[in-house]
C-alpha cells in the first residue's frame, strides 16, 4: 500500500519542477548570449599565437588591415594575456597590429619570475628586458609599419613607463591603473594615464602625474600636442574598479584615440567592450548548476544545525591561532609568491576545524564520490574553460601542475572544515557569512603579522571572496542536493587549489 502524497507537497514539488526548468532555460540563454557576443567580437580579425623565445605571444590583426602601428600589451600581478583582450580586440579592430603575452611566472609563461621585487633594478628590470624581447618580435612581424607603443595595466604600467623612458622607439605609452614614480614633467613622451572612477589612490596618483606636465591641469585635460612635441593626458573611467576597468568603454575609446592621435590616424571599428558578455556568461554557467545538480543522486536527511557556541569555537580559535602559529613557522618551499604560505595557512586552518568540530560532536555524514567528483569538474572544465578562453589563463602547463597538488593539500582540509560548518550549504546566509569572514579576518592577521613576507596576499584576498560567492553558489547546489558536505568540501577544494595554483606568480628568488 502507498501512501499518498498530501496535495501542498504535490504543489510544492511542481512548483520546484517549474523553477528548475526556468533556471535551465535562462542559464542556457545566458551562455548563449554570453558567447555569441564574444566570439562576435573577435569577428574579423585573426588571432595567431606565437613566441618570443620563451615568451607566450598572441598576435591580433584585422583581417585585411593595411601596415600599421603595433601596440605591446602588459598585463598586471597575477594576470595574463586573456585579461587584456578587450583592449588587443578594440586596437586590431582600428586597425593596429596588437600583441599581447605572458610576463615570466605567469599565465603560460614556463619561465618563472625572479630577482627582488622590492627593488627596481631586481625584478623590475628583468620584466622591463622583457617587454623589450617582445618589442623587437613584434616590430618584426609583417605589416608592422616600424612604429610601436607600449599599453599596460596595474603592475605592468610601472614596467611600460620605465621601459618607455630607456627604448626611444616608443612613440606612446597607455598606462591603466597606474603606478609609478619613473614619470618626469616630459617623459615618457605621450603618456595616458587611464583609472578606474572607484580607484581614489590611483587617481590621486594619476593627476600627480598629470601636473609634472602642467601644474594646473585636471582629468579629462590634455596637456601639450601628442601629434607634434609630445603629450600627456588623464582620464577617469565611470563606475568602475581594478579590474573592471579593462572592460570601460570609455577606457577603451580613450586609449584607441590617443594612439590615432600620436600616429595621425583616423580609426574606425567597434569598442569590444565584453566585460557584460563575460557576466552573462559566467551567470549563466553559475544558474545551471543548479538544474545539473538535480541529476546527482539525492538523501534526504540534511545535516543538523550546530549550536552557536560550537560554530563561535570552530571558526574563532583557528582564525585566531593559525597566523599566531605560523609566524614562527617557514613556509617557504614552492616556486610561488606566498601560495605556499597559503597552503600551509590553508592546511592549518582546516585542520584545526576539523579537530574542533569532531570534539563539538559534529558528525561529517558519508562520502557522495560522484557528487565531489562532479563539482571539480564543472567548476574546473566548464566555469574554468570559459575562464581560460575569455578572461585570464586557467589551464595550467606542465610546471604548474605539481604546484596545484601542493595546495590541494591544504584547501582539500579547509574546505572540508568550511562545507560542514556550512552544513553542506544548508546554513543560514548570516552563518555562511560569518564562517568566512573568520578566514578572511585570520588571512588579514597574518599580513599584519608579517606584512614584508606577506603583502601579496591582500591581492589574493578580493580572489577568495570571489570564490567564495561564485563557487559557494555551485557547491552549494551540490551540497543541498546530496546533504553530503564531503562531497561539497572535497569538490570545492581540488577547485580552490587549481585556481590559486593557475594564478599565483611562479617566482624564485634571486
Amino acid at each position: 500500500m502507498t501512501s499518498e502524497i498530501p496535495p501542498r507537497r504535490r504543489i510544492a514539488i511542481g512548483m520546484r519542477g517549474v523553477a528548475l526548468l526556468a533556471a535551465a532555460l535562462v542559464g542556457l540563454a545566458l551562455c548563449v548570449a554570453g558567447i555569441w557576443q564574444l566570439e562576435a567580437a573577435r569577428a574579423g580579425v585573426t588571432i595567431t599565437s606565437l613566441q618570443a623565445g620563451t615568451t607566450p605571444m598572441t598576435v591580433y590583426r584585422r583581417d585585411g588591415a593595411a601596415a600599421a602601428p603595433v601596440v605591446v600589451i602588459a598585463h598586471g600581478f597575477a594576470g595574463s594575456r586573456q585579461f587584456m583582450e578587450a583592449y588587443a580586440l578594440t586596437l586590431a579592430h582600428a586597425g593596429y597590429l596588437a600583441v599581447s603575452f605572458d610576463f615570466e611566472g605567469h599565465g603560460r609563461n614556463p619561465v618563472a619570475m625572479s630577482g627582488d621585487v622590492t627593488r627596481v633594478d631586481g625584478t623590475t628590470r628583468k620584466l622591463m628586458s622583457e617587454i623589450g624581447r617582445v618589442t623587437d618580435a613584434a616590430l618584426s612581424l609583417p605589416g608592422v609599419d616600424g612604429r610601436v607603443a607600449l599599453l599596460g595595466h596595474s603592475m605592468a604600467s610601472d614596467i611600460i613607463v620605465r621601459q618607455a623612458l630607456a627604448d626611444p622607439r616608443i612613440a606612446a605609452t597607455v598606462a591603466i591603473s597606474m603606478f609609478s614614480e619613473a614619470a618626469t614633467a616630459s617623459a615618457p613622451r605621450n603618456l595616458l594615464i587611464i583609472t578606474g572612477e572607484w580607484e581614489t589612490s590611483l587617481r590621486q596618483d594619476a593627476l600627480r602625474n598629470l601636473r609634472l606636465a602642467d601644474s594646473v591641469a585636471n582629468e579629462g585635460d590634455t596637456v601639450g600636442d601628442p601629434a607634434g612635441s609630445g603629450g600627456r593626458r588623464a582620464v577617469v573611467a565611470p563606475g568602475v574598479e581594478h579590474v573592471s576597468v579593462l572592460y570601460s568603454t570609455t577606457g577603451l575609446r580613450e586609449a584607441r584615440d590617443w594612439l590615432d592621435r600620436v600616429f595621425g590616424r583616423s580609426s574606425s571599428g567597434p569598442v569590444a567592450a565584453t566585460g557584460g558578455a563575460i557576466a552573462l556568461l559566467l551567470a549563466g554557467i553559475v544558474l545551471l548548476a543548479w538544474p545539473l545538480a538535480e541529476l546527482l543522486p539525492k538523501r534526504e536527511a540534511p545535516p543538523p544545525t550546530i549550536p552557536l557556541r560550537s560554530l563561535a569555537t570552530v571558526t574563532l580559535v583557528p582564525a585566531v591561532a593559525t597566523p599566531i602559529v605560523l609566524r614562527f613557522v617557514e613556509t617557504r618551499f614552492l616556486p610561488v609568491l606566498v601560495a605556499d604560505y597559503l597552503a600551509v595557512h590553508l592546511f592549518v586552518y582546516g585542520a584545526l576545524s576539523l579537530l574542533l568540530l569532531r570534539l563539538r560532536g559534529v558528525r561529517f555524514g558519508r562520502l557522495a564520490w560522484l557528487a565531489a567528483l562532479a563539482l571539480a569538474a564543472y567548476g574546473i572544465a566548464i566555469f574554468g574553460g570559459a575562464l581560460d578562453r575569455y578572461v585570464a589563463s586557467f589551464m595550467p602547463i606542465a610546471a604548474r601542475v605539481p604546484i596545484i597538488a601542493a595546495i590541494a593539500i591544504g584547501a582539500v582540509p579547509y574546505m572540508l572544515a568550511d562545507s560542514i560548518a556550512n552544513q553542506g550549504g544548508h546554513a543560514a546566509l548570516w552563518r555562511t557569512a560569518w564562517i568566512r569572514a573568520a578566514f578572511l579576518a585570520s588571512l588579514g592577521g597574518a599580513v599584519a603579522l608579517d606584512f614584508k613576507r606577506l603583502f601579496f596576499l591582500l591581492i589574493i584576498i578580493p580572489v577568495i571572496v570571489l570564490f567564495f560567492i561564485v563557487f559557494g553558489l555551485i557547491g552549494g547546489s551540490v551540497g543541498r542536493r546530496t546533504c553530503s558536505p564531503l562531497a561539497e568540501g572535497i569538490g570545492l577544494g581540488l577547485i580552490l587549489a587549481w585556481s590559486l595554483g593557475v594564478s599565483f606568480p611562479m617566482f624564485l628568488p634571486g
